[in-house]
């Protein structure tokens, strides 16, 4: 009988690569984990706003992870393209909460999470231009 393949985690327990140690990449994990559960229940009529969530939602964790490879204003300007895709995310859920397709708590704990990761994208954007 075949042995079941042990689960892995998206993370490693111990960060091996620079992007996995920062906390603003953990949080937009932790948006994506809620975004790709929202989109398995979307009614019908919603595929153009899912496409839309499911790529503004990795763009996040994306770019974050390449700004973690930059220094000065190259670093700055990943963080702010990560910031432009969370609020885009936000955008999204306004607009899926609008039509009715996801619940408000839903709808609630998705902005709570995107406002944590872009407080923290703002600030990472402040100490990246610093000298």
């Amino acid at each position: 009988m075949p042995q079941p393949v042990p689960q892995q985690s998206t993370t490693p327990a111990v960060p091996t690569l620079d992007h996995e140690r920062l906390r603003v990449y953990q949080a937009a994990l932790a948006f994506d984990r809620l975004a790709v559960g929202l989109l398995r229940r979307l009614p019908r009529g919603s595929a153009g706003l899912a496409d839309q969530l499911a790529r503004a939602s990795a763009g996040v964790a994306l770019s974050i992870a390449e700004s973690a490879g930059r220094r000065g204003a190259d670093r700055a300007h990943h963080a702010r393209i990560a910031r432009g895709s969370a609020l885009e995310c936000g955008a999204v859920l306004d607009l899926l909460a609008n039509r009715h397709a996801i619940a408000p708590a839903a709808h609630a704990l998705g902005h709570t999470l995107l406002g944590r990761a872009n407080a923290m994208l703002v600030a990472y954007e402040r100490s990246a231009r610093e000298p």
